[in-house]
């Protein structure tokens, strides 16, 4: 344990804050998103750094030179104001040094004059002409002269001020500029850095006052949320900006979810009490169905006139008993998709869901040798469904008056799927109907089915990757779609 913390923990226990102020002083690395703006507000502050000291020091390197100029050009006024330009050697180097220069010279249509003598340089200075620097060569002048060789000097031209001619040159030593250069910017560094630090704190805490401690207060609600969904979090706050808006929708998102899982709870609960209603229920009625057959061989012909009927209300309460513990699993088996003969498919379906020669019979047009990807069980149901919910609509259609009803299946491939269309000629689905035929209990019958099949098989649709759908209803028939993945 570093010593920063046991300070703090020693700290804690002599203060006896409540329990949450310790948890909030307890010491914590700064996570991620705060090292990532701690660097990128560093980042910011080094290239605002480099901004502010490159154009300052081209600017200090610049006006030291000029300041040279203009020195040297009112001393070459000077001198040439005496009789033949005569200067002594002393007044000379008088001049120079007051100037700060080596030498100065003249140039007046295309001649140059030496109005103070240069003396003899060890290296060859370097040109700066002020009369077209450009800005490159502007920045790079003062680095050039830091990191100069301390013989070097500078020769610079520029155009007089004070006087006529062409240019004024003067040749000066790069040392003092350097020494001076380098305190100037050391003065310049330390100011920038200190207002640049300044700044960079400022924006930094400003980001982990408006971005940081509400995303870490998110971040808080989540991880709670995930660990206890029952347990109430913090309210939102009541900022108006996108992060209060994230709060807001944040908690709302919770409480949907907690609203599910109670329902989930409570679903779950309801099945199991339902499974085991129905498995008594299908002992009952299997009990009941045995005692059918016995009274199916009584030669009383009230019995036997009250025997079918008895025996539809068996078989309605057993496929109810059969198709609530279908829907009521958790989810159905995954899919063994595999590839499937579909008139073999629809023969077997057909027979299953009552179809026959003799009564509703099936009609089939589907090219040779169709093949659908599917799980031949999970097919097998689907089709079992629709074909059944056709022969009981057909059956129960009290203006048919005895005429025999048909159940169409046509298949072909479109667009990659085989699309499966199964129609009737029955009386249609009410519209009040049609738009809430697939949810669960809902039934196009009045007073038969379960209103099951249609959401199971529109779950095992779903769980090929394709769908089911209610294409068209009336009263010339309904037609329902199968579309499943290839």
């Amino acid at each position: 344990m570093s010593a920063a913390t046991t300070w703090v923990e020693a700290a804690k226990r002599r203060l006896r804050l409540p329990a949450e102020w310790r948890e909030r002083l307890r010491f914590h690395a700064p996570d991620a998103l705060s090292w990532r703006l701690l660097l990128l507000t560093f980042a910011f502050a080094v290239v605002v750094e480099i901004l502010i000291i490159a154009p300052s020091a081209a600017n200090f390197h610049e006006r030291w030179l000029l300041d040279r100029l203009q020195s040297a050009e009112l001393a070459s006024v000077g001198v040439e104001a005496l009789p033949y330009s005569a200067v002594e050697d002393d007044v000379a180097e008088q001049l120079l040094a007051i100037g700060g220069v080596q030498a100065v010279v003249v140039g007046d249509q295309g001649v140059r004059r030496l109005l103070l003598q240069a003396p003899n340089l060890p290296r060859t200075p370097d040109l700066i002409d002020m009369r077209r620097a450009r800005t490159i060569a502007r920045l790079a002048d003062p680095w050039r002269t830091l990191v100069g060789h301390p013989d070097r000097a500078i020769r610079v031209q520029a155009r007089p001020r004070y006087r006529s001619g062409d240019f004024i040159e003067v040749l000066a030593p790069a040392e003092p500029l350097k020494l001076e250069l380098r305190a100037f910017l050391l003065n310049s560094l330390l100011t920038s850095l200190l207002v640049s630090l300044v700044a960079g704190a400022l924006l930094y805490g400003g980001l982990a006052l408006l971005v940081l401690q509400p995303l870490r207060r998110v971040t808080r609600s989540i991880e709670r949320f995930a660990a206890d969904p029952e347990a109430e979090g913090d309210p939102p706050s009541h900022r108006q900006d996108e992060i209060g808006r994230v709060e807001r929708e944040l908690a709302r998102m919770q409480e949907e979810v907690r609203l599910s899982l109670r329902s989930r709870a409570r679903l779950v609960a309801l099945g199991e009490a339902v499974a085991k209603i129905n498995h008594d229920l299908r002992n009952m009625l299997t009990s009941a169905q045995i005692a059918s057959e016995r009274l199916a061989d009584s030669p009383d012909p009230q019995v036997a006139k009250a025997l079918p009927r008895l025996e539809r209300a068996l078989s309605r309460a057993a496929a109810l008993s059969r198709n609530v513990l279908e829907y009521g699993r958790s989810e159905e088996p995954e899919p063994q998709r595999v590839r499937v003969a579909l008139t073999p498919a629809l023969q077997s379906a057909a027979e299953d869901a009552g179809l026959s020669p003799e009564g509703v019979r099936l009609a089939k047009a589907i090219p040779a040798r169709f093949t659908v990807h599917a799980d031949p069980e999970q097919l097998h149901r689907i089709l079992v469904n629709l074909m059944r919910n056709a022969r009981e609509a057909i059956e129960g259609d009290a203006t048919r008056s005895g005429r025999p009803g048909q159940v169409k299946v046509v298949a072909d491939h479109e667009n990659g799927d085989a699309v499966i269309r199964i129609s009737d000629d029955g009386p249609g689905i009410p519209p009040r109907l049609s738009e809430k035929l697939f949810e669960p209990f809902v039934s196009g019958r009045a007073s038969e089915g379960t209103g099951l099949g249609l959401t199971i098989s529109r779950e095992l649709a779903a769980s090929h990757g394709g769908a089911l759908a209610l294409v068209d209803t009336g009263p010339r028939g309904t037609t329902f779609e199968l579309r499943l993945p290839n």
